[in-house]
């Protein structure tokens, strides 16, 4: 019964880290950051309509694009 639950907690958990908190962090990241141009809107709505995805492709990719200095 506990190891359910615990398998259970996990995947809520794992849920949580990969839809919600990375997302979220994401789009605060590409908010306090300058980007030339429109790609910071391009960025925010990568990351807001395509959730995991484009998170992950904002980590990636995204992160070098910032303007430096």
């Amino acid at each position: 019964m506990t190891t359910l639950f615990l398998s259970i907690a996990l995947h809520e958990v794992l849920f949580f880290l990969l839809f919600v908190l990375l997302p979220v962090v994401a789009l605060i990241d590409i908010l306090i950051s300058k980007f030339e141009g429109h790609k910071k809107w391009y960025w925010l709505l990568v990351v807001f309509f395509t959730n995991i995805i484009g998170t992950l492709y904002y980590f990636l990719v995204g992160r070098k694009q910032k303007v430096r200095g």
